[in-house]
């Protein structure tokens, strides 16, 4: 097997007696599309921080991207050598347009000259498939769907090798989750790796190659998803209750 693409081992983070991340160990596969998920406050959100180190790394543990510990570098590095994450939180600017939104993370997080400015921007629209005629309009003036492309072409806009997605389906509709998961197999399609972490189970298991499952800051469970999804522990750590 090829050398993965992300090797996250024994990472930790702690705040004060809080230990929100326990002792985590996994792999990412070069172009592949892994699942993470979760109950809430098990972690998730605070091991893309730790990953990506915004805003903070890890207490402990070792983190390699592309064959380069990233633990211990900056955040900026990071992304510059190809790993870019969205937030849950819609990142909006009201003043400005949606092609000038993403033009601020060519800018500014890629580095891009002006004379590549515009043809970067367009292209990483063009791979969200957000329409055209809304390319000039505020950002305010965008539906939730619309500021998800927005925010997904904004990290790709700086040439990931790794996308890492913090629950992209929350606030859509059935259709859109469904748009979303075409857009999704198609950026995948493309050779980028991605990590998804996402509580609308029905996208996270009909896109997920494999799937790791935290609970309590630990990892639970990783394999195949419908295996996963089946483990005893994993249906006790969403419902409460252990499974018959």
């Amino acid at each position: 097997m090829s050398n993965p693409i992300l090797d996250v081992r024994n990472a930790t983070k702690r705040f004060g007696g809080l230990t929100a991340v326990n002792d985590v160990s996994f792999i990412v596969r070069r172009g592949e599309l892994l699942g993470i998920a979760g109950p809430n406050g098990s972690g998730k959100s605070t091991l893309f921080n730790i990953v990506s180190r915004i805003p903070f790394g890890p207490t402990s543990g070792g983190i390699w991207f592309d064959g380069q510990q990233i633990d211990r570098m900056a955040p900026h590095k990071i992304a510059g050598m190809g790993l870019t994450r969205t937030f849950q939180k819609d990142v909006e600017f009201p003043d400005l347009t949606a092609s000038e939104t993403v033009g601020v993370a060519a800018t500014y997080g890629k580095g891009l000259p002006r004379n590549e400015l515009q043809g970067s921007v367009q292209q990483a629209l063009d791979l969200v498939e957000f329409d055209p005629e809304r390319r000039t309009m505020p950002t305010t003036e965008l539906s939730v769907y619309q500021r998800k492309q927005l925010m997904i072409a904004s990290a790709l806009v700086m040439d990931p090798k790794v996308l890492m997605l913090d629950e992209p389906a929350s606030g859509l509709t059935r259709p859109e989750i469904s748009a979303l998961e075409a857009l999704l197999r198609k950026i995948n399609a493309t050779g980028i790796t991605i990590l998804l972490i996402e509580h609308v189970l029905s996208l996270l298991m009909a896109v997920s190659k494999r799937l790791i499952v935290l609970n309590q800051g630990a990892l639970l469970s990783e394999g195949d998803p419908t295996e996963v999804m089946k483990d005893p522990a994993v249906v006790e750590a969403y419902l409460g209750t252990r499974a018959a």
